[in-house]
């Protein structure tokens, strides 16, 4: 029998048999581990060229450094029956308005238990003073009056890269959990940084990417990061950024200038999944799925918030 699950051996408690001896036994509650992945929403990108950074990445699933800027892994958390926790599923952050001065909205964050995932953040858009914003991952610069990039969060994501600041003003990419952003340079906007694989689900895939930057003029348009980062808008037109991916908390991609200033793209929202043999019951107010590999259940949490209760406990 397991200590830890079944109970102990006290000089108090129920008495009960142990070879010739008579021995007290004190139950104790039994804990089951609960497996996590926790990603936040991504940040807009700016119609001042700059992407977004990913929302930050959190995860106990596997083995090495595989969490957020290849962080180890954390450890699993584990609850008694009965116990509730709250899952939050960050939103996406707004990309900027088609204006100068536009800046991305930091995206929100995700949250199981005590583990939160930090929103990535809004990308730089304003010539004016100022900066980016940090998040999980940092938000792109224009690199305009002296911007510098957002700084990611550490054990959840990286930095974002720095533009030009003069020229085409080629600007930088927003970071991802995996990558910093690319920088701007020569007539080429820098590329989203690149996401993590977990398979968490039974699947690998790839998520926290960061939106891509873009320039002025005939510049070249970077792309998103893998892992559901936005592109920058095309170049030959004033055309928005594209939005990060919904649940791969994704940064949204910088809007491109041909001959006036268009739209940064939204951040993609955050996803929350769970992989875990107990038994959980979802409260109202989450948008979830649920289903079994290799054994266990995971239950996947797309959209909202709510509390979640351990019904039954294994291991």
């Amino acid at each position: 029998m397991s200590s830890n699950t079944y109970g102990y051996i006290a000089d108090t408690g129920p008495t009960q048999a142990y070879g010739n001896l008579p021995r007290k036994y004190n139950p104790v509650n039994a804990m089951g581990r609960i497996e996590f992945l926790v990603v936040a929403g991504g940040g807009g990108g700016s119609a001042q060229y700059s992407g977004g950074g990913a929302g930050g990445y959190r995860t106990s699933y596997g083995s090495g450094n595989i969490s957020g800027a290849e962080a180890a892994v954390e450890g699993d958390l584990a609850f008694t029956k009965t116990s509730t926790f709250t899952v939050t599923v960050g939103a996406g952050g707004a990309g900027s308005g088609a204006s100068g001065s536009g800046v991305g909205t930091k995206g929100s964050d995700s949250v199981f238990s005590s583990v939160t995932s930090t929103g990535g953040g809004g990308a730089n858009g304003t010539d004016s003073g100022s900066t980016s914003k940090d998040g999980g991952s940092g938000g792109g610069s224009n690199g305009a009056g002296g911007h510098t990039p957002g700084s990611g969060t550490a054990g959840q994501g990286k930095n974002g890269g720095t533009g030009l600041g003069s020229g085409t003003y080629a600007a930088g990419g927003g970071g991802g959990a995996k990558t910093v952003g690319g920088n701007g340079s020569g007539s080429t906007g820098g590329n989203g940084g690149d996401g993590l694989y977990s398979s968490i689900t039974g699947t690998a895939v790839v998520r926290a990417g960061g939106g891509a930057g873009t320039a002025e003029g005939t510049a070249t348009s970077g792309t998103g990061g893998s892992g559901g980062g936005g592109n920058a808008g095309a170049s030959g037109g004033n055309n928005a950024g594209s939005a990060g991916t919904t649940n791969l908390g994704g940064g949204g991609g910088g809007g491109h200038y041909q001959t006036d200033y268009a739209a940064g793209g939204n951040g993609g929202s955050g996803v929350v999944i769970l992989r875990t043999k107990n038994v959980l019951s979802v409260g109202s107010g989450l948008t979830y799925s649920v289903a079994s590999d290799n054994g266990d259940t995971v239950y996947s949490f797309t959209a909202g918030t709510g509390t979640v209760t351990v019904e039954s406990v294994y291991n």
